[in-house]
């Protein structure tokens, strides 16, 4: 099957109903889609599965290794049922918030948040419908009733989400809704991602890590990145993560939208100096969802991304319910391709390897790699993994090669699919060093990624068969 050449930043497509067919997934694999997120906000779990049943066979049949990313809806705030679905308010108009449900009118709206009176304060602000309506606090009876001013008004429907971005909301991460789905998704396999969105704090992570645990699978978790108690926590969040997104909707709902372009590239900086994988999400193309190119600011938003040094950037609306799922996945990869021909990492902005760590030496190869590859010139950077560490640590570094990764766990290799820069492929053998330096120099001719007379820089542990951390890196001429 021939695929659209992949570039180092990969591209995670959100799954929906314009795209959740065979016939159409297997378009976006061959467009250039690495990760498929399942979003479940949204759909049964019957409709996941059969998603994820198309996936691990396009997997199986094409020898490939597309990464599956369930996302998890955490505690989503809204409105009930507004009369008519319409209720025009204006700046100045006063309205109460409860939670008893109710249908919406000037009078009285159903906020689904039954800890809403007791969290807020007078003074804060709330947003609606993405914060194209702002209220005030003007009073709370701390039980049950919220009196709001609004300060910006329109039309009000039903259902619209709610933004708190000042006050501490009392609700876990993770909902009624979210133990049951994640219940379900700890039953397959073959998920390799599961993302926490609206997470507050390190707890949070290491709480459904522990949950994961205790199923015995394997997945990894992703930090959503969305509300300000994660911003002020997030070091501390991100070593807790397996990976970062950078949620923009919601974030930038969150906090000062200005704030947003300087947030993004802290994230990702420190990300990197952790060995995270960061994505890039929202409204990255979003016009595409009807039309058939990107707009300019889009296409520079992608490209910025890139340039920021993400591992991935996503796309939601415009693959789950747009009109051409695999056209925006080929636009995006063409942004991609020409991007990345101005990406240079600066040596002295590369993370350091930390004398204090436990991994100090291995850090010490994998940062080396990455500069020998660029001295020499080298083809590649080849690395045996089980526990992914050697991916992660060296696509860190973003070395000027591609990085072929092989590894004995197909699982693995389907979470590696999301990092930079990496090329998965599964092997098993891991005799004597000598010999699997050789079997992969032969894949690697067989699947055209080198030819005779390439130079590659091999890393890994001596001896293989003990599986320890890396302590090795060797200049290979591909015979």
């Amino acid at each position: 099957m021939e695929i659209v050449s992949k570039q180092s930043t990969k591209i995670v497509a959100t799954i929906g109903p314009a795209s959740d067919s065979y016939e159409k997934l297997l378009d976006l694999v061959k467009a250039g889609v690495d990760v498929f997120r399942l979003n479940f906000s949204h759909g049964t779990h019957e409709d996941h599965l059969k998603v994820i049943n198309h996936i691990n066979y396009i997997n199986e049949k094409y020898n490939l290794h597309v990464s599956i990313l369930c996302d998890l809806q955490g505690p989503k705030l809204r409105v009930g049922k507004i009369k008519d679905n319409a209720l025009i308010i204006n700046p100045g108009d006063i309205l109460t918030f409860v939670n008893e449900e109710c249908i919406g009118t000037k009078e009285k709206i159903y906020m689904a948040y039954p800890q809403f009176a007791s969290d807020v304060e007078v003074g804060e602000k709330v947003l609606v419908d993405d914060g194209k309506l702002m209220f005030e606090v003007v009073k709370t009876n701390k039980k049950d009733t919220v009196q709001l001013k609004v300060l910006f008004g329109g039309t009000l429907s039903s259902n619209k989400g709610v933004n708190l971005p000042n006050t501490k909301i009392s609700l876990p991460s993770l909902t009624k809704k979210d133990r049951k789905d994640l219940d379900y998704i700890l039953t397959i396999p073959s998920v390799n991602w599961i993302a926490l969105s609206f997470v507050r704090s390190a707890k949070d992570v290491k709480d459904l890590k522990a949950i994961v645990r205790k199923a015995g699978h394997q997945a990894k978790i992703m930090s959503k990145i969305e509300k300000p108690e994660a911003i002020e926590r997030i070091d501390k969040i991100i070593k807790a993560s397996n990976a970062i997104m950078v949620a923009r909707g919601d974030l930038g709902i969150e906090v000062p939208i200005e704030q947003l372009p300087n947030l993004q590239k802290d994230i990702i900086m420190r990300c990197r100096q952790r060995a995270r994988p960061v994505i890039v999400a929202t409204h990255m193309m979003d016009s595409m969802i009807t039309n058939p190119i990107p707009t300019r600011a889009e296409v520079t938003d992608v490209a910025n991304a890139v340039l920021d040094g993400a591992d991935a950037v996503m796309l939601s609306g415009e693959t789950s319910v747009g009109k051409h799922p695999a056209k925006v996945v080929e636009e995006m990869n063409k942004i991609i391709f020409e991007a990345e021909k101005g990406y240079i990492v600066a040596r002295e902005k590369r993370p350091k390897a930390s004398s204090k760590s436990r991994t100090f030496y291995s850090d010490a190869i994998c940062r080396h790699a990455a500069k020998m590859a660029e001295e020499i010139k080298a083809k590649g950077i080849v690395g045996v993994t089980s526990s992914g560490y050697t991916a992660f640590k060296i696509s860190s570094y973003r070395p000027d090669a591609r990085m072929f990764i092989f590894s004995d766990s197909n699982h693995m290799l389907g979470i590696l699919n999301l990092v930079w820069g990496v090329k998965c492929f599964y092997y098993d053998k891991f005799t004597t060093t000598d010999e699997t330096i050789y079997d992969l120099a032969e894949m690697l001719k067989k699947s055209g990624d080198v030819k005779e007379g390439d130079v590659v820089i091999n890393t890994g542990s001596m001896p293989l068969a003990k599986r320890h951390r890396t302590n090795m890196a060797k200049i290979t001429v591909v015979d």
